[in-house]
């Protein structure tokens, strides 16, 4: 009856955002925690733990409780329930983007665990390392600790939500390595386990599935999944965004794709994945647009050309320079005259390959000629 009613408690004070007083209970129930049996406290704790994190803007509050449910669980000597305090720290580290502090505390909770052979944490915790790589953009970790994890989840049950954050993950290395068909298929497997339990980050899931399509050219599907059965009922800004910016690509629009990421800051800007793969897009569309509109001329103004593609003249000419930079093509600009003079492409004389090639050849032929030397000599 007391479980019951702490649970009841809890959940009255959620709806009433009252997180401080959740803050203050978990200390107050302390003593009655010495009463029950551990597995229990260890329910009670996270139940309450997760409800604090269900009342917006209390990250460091969230913190503050885990460090101490921590000090408190070393001293009563809970290894169960500390083990999963600090795994839940660390996430809430890396989302404050204290990424030092928590493959700190990371790295130590890995061998505990290890040595215990907790198969379920140990998947959390090598899906936190991964993700925690991948946020210090150090992929081939990300990539060892992802394994890591599938090598645990293989061994044992995985709830279908654990299931899903793995092929979520494994569908963002896979993006960061530009294989998006592989990626597409990772998020597919990740949107069917979190859509079946109705979890918020199904969307997310569909949203990178969109995010494939468009990067590998099929934009024009986006509109075909987005009316598709499953994506219907995720309808928002999110999925707006995202058929703004395919609309914007299949159109060869750069105005579109500014347009796009002006409109939908938060959706494409604020999401880090998105926003890394769209300027690698942005930079591409823009190649192609400013390299169609160059084509026909020796020597044009920058002035005409950024007039005719809708964008500021330091924008493109600093693009151009980029592209001379990269060898995209030949060229100059004459900044006095505010002019891009373009050269024809030097041909390169064949009788220079081929004499490094013939060459070559007779020093493979020397060579065989001195070991067949060799041997007769001996």
């Amino acid at each position: 009856m007391k479980e019951q009613a702490i649970t009841n408690l809890t959940e009255h004070l959620r709806e009433q955002n009252r997180a401080e007083d959740l803050h203050s209970l978990l200390t107050q129930l302390r003593p009655f925690f010495s009463l029950i049996p551990k597995a229990k406290t260890a329910k009670i704790v996270r139940g309450i733990i997760d409800t604090v994190a269900k009342i917006p803007g209390t990250s460091d509050l969230q913190i503050t409780l885990c460090k101490e449910m921590m000090q408190w669980t070393r001293a009563e000597k809970r290894t169960f329930l500390r083990q999963r305090v600090e795994a839940r720290l660390a996430a809430l580290l890396m989302e404050s983007k204290d990424y030092s502090e928590a493959l700190t505390l990371l790295s130590g909770l890995v061998k505990e665990v290890r040595r215990l052979d907790d198969k379920l944490l140990l998947v959390d915790i090598d899906l936190l390392e991964s993700k925690l790589h991948f946020s210090l953009r150090n992929l081939p970790k990300a990539k060892a600790a992802l394994t890591a994890a599938r090598t645990a989840a293989n061994a044992i049950y995985v709830p279908p939500a654990q299931q899903g954050a793995i092929d979520l993950q494994s569908g963002i290395l896979h993006a960061e390595e530009k294989d998006y068909k592989t990626a597409y298929s990772y998020f597919f497997e990740a949107f069917e386990s979190f859509n079946a339990l109705d979890d918020p980050k199904a969307v997310f899931s569909l949203k990178y599935m969109l995010l494939c399509k468009i990067m590998v050219s099929q934009a024009d599907d986006v509109a075909g999944i987005i009316s598709s059965k499953a994506g219907v009922q995720y309808l928002g800004p999110d999925l707006d965004a995202m058929k703004a910016i395919a609309d914007a690509h299949s159109k060869r629009s750069l105005k579109l794709f500014e347009i796009a990421l002006r409109d939908y800051k938060a959706q494409l800007e604020e999401d880090p994945i998105v926003h890394r793969h769209l300027s690698s897009l942005y930079d591409s569309l823009m190649e192609q647009n400013l390299w169609r509109l160059i084509e026909p001329y020796a020597r044009v103004e920058i002035a005409h050309i950024a007039e005719l593609i809708k964008l500021p003249v330091d924008h493109v000419e600093q693009k151009l320079s980029q592209m001379i930079l990269d060898k995209k093509f030949v060229g100059t600009l004459d900044q006095g005259a505010g002019c891009l003079v373009i050269f024809d492409d030097p041909k390169t004389d064949a009788i220079y390959p081929a004499t490094l090639e013939t060459i070559f050849n007779i020093g493979k032929v020397v060579d065989s000629l001195y070991v067949r030397s060799a041997k007769i000599v001996a």
